[in-house]
């Protein structure tokens, strides 16, 4: 199979670990006969420095005519007293406007080989968890109409879903249930809210109609952030509101030990999408060969899944990730405390593709 792959490596330590999630596709591709072509651009703070915008027309325009595309990390200190509306965040969602993505999909997962590094007590962490958060990112709280009185003394923001935009979220998280243990759970605060209340009645309604097979419950959002850290073996889809699940998934992110490990990916309509890690560009480390690549790598494992409905290749992947932590190998962001010896990222990358070959 042939598809065209976008990559905006962006700032920091973005083009290290993008380079390394490519050298990675390029492996796979090889090893099952397809066709990956790469085309490069650029966008973020680099390219506020060449053209004075963070995401010029040609990068985008390039990002739409791709299959998909792989993203490494924008912004830095060096852009951040720039105004507001040429920040280097503003690239990506520049991106996420052009691409018409509204579904983010943030897996937290813990790692078998890193559970004592799970925050977790141990007997939580032991039984492990697998979930995958389905945001759906734009609409509601910060979308809808906000302002303030006269005075200046009143503020008020709207939260505001139509059945359409829940729909389309609540689909997509139905779909990726049915790749994983066919359980959704829905994220609302129905108890209180009335667009909680639509948004509960339309995703049963859905669900009911469209996908009887896959498990359907409800949660109140209160109890469900109880819940990640009590019992995440519970969950296995979460399907949830922009602002829900925007507080939910970097609650989930941080029980798993490592925000260094955790991919995402931006879904719309079509089968392309936006694949990123979740790490910042870390500036600080950039350039010195100390960035974790995995994150930037299972993001590409999530292109092959969920993009190009390449799950074989994707598992491939998933696993020579799991097997180089079982073997031991870390990276400095993962090491053990007071461990002396650690893999630079490029050596981390080279025992994955050492699993791949």
């Amino acid at each position: 199979m042939r598809f065209n792959i976008a990559v905006v490596p962006g700032d920091g330590i973005g083009p290290e670990v993008t380079g390394a999630a490519v050298e990675v596709l390029k492996a796979i591709a090889k090893k099952y006969g397809h066709e990956f072509e790469f085309k490069t651009y650029i966008a973020g703070g680099g390219a506020i420095d060449k053209f004075g915008e963070p995401l010029p027309k040609e990068t985008l325009e390039g990002c739409m005519a791709s299959d998909s595309v792989l993203l490494g990390a924008v912004g830095g200190p060096k852009w951040d007293d720039l105004p507001v509306s040429i920040r280097a965040e503003k690239a990506l969602l520049g991106l996420r406007k052009g691409l018409e993505l509204f579904t983010n999909l943030r897996p937290a997962v813990i790692q078998p080989a890193l559970k004592d590094a799970c925050v977790l007590r141990p007997d939580i962490a032991e039984r492990g968890f697998d979930i995958m958060i389905v945001r759906e990112l734009t609409g509601g709280i910060y979308f809808g109409e906000r302002g303030r009185n006269e005075a200046g003394d009143t503020a008020y923001d709207t939260e505001i879903y139509s059945v359409y935009e829940i729909e389309r979220v609540a689909r997509r998280a139905f779909e990726v249930a049915r790749k994983r243990k066919n359980h959704v759970t829905s994220i609302d605060k129905a108890n209180v809210l009335e667009s909680s209340r639509l948004w509960r009645e339309t995703v049963h309604r859905l669900g009911e109609t469209e996908y009887p097979d896959v498990k359907l419950d409800d949660m109140l959002v209160d109890n469900a952030a109880m819940q990640i850290v009590r019992d995440p073996s519970f969950f296995d889809v979460v399907v949830t509101s922009n602002m829900f699940g925007d507080i939910l998934s970097d609650e989930a992110s941080q029980v798993t030990g490592s925000i260094g490990l955790l991919a995402s990916a931006s879904l719309g309509e079509s089968q392309r999408g936006l694949y990123e890690p979740i790490h910042g560009s870390a500036p600080d480390i950039a350039g010195k060969d100390l960035a974790n690549p995995i994150a930037a790598i299972l993001s590409a494992a999530m292109m092959l899944r969920y993009s190009f409905d390449l799950a074989e290749e994707a598992d491939e992947i998933d696993k020579a990730v799991s097997d180089v932590l079982l073997e031991g190998w870390r990276t400095a962001d993962i090491k053990e405390p007071g461990a002396e010896t650690w893999l630079k990222g490029s050596e981390m990358k080279q025992k994955i593709l050492e699993k791949l070959r």
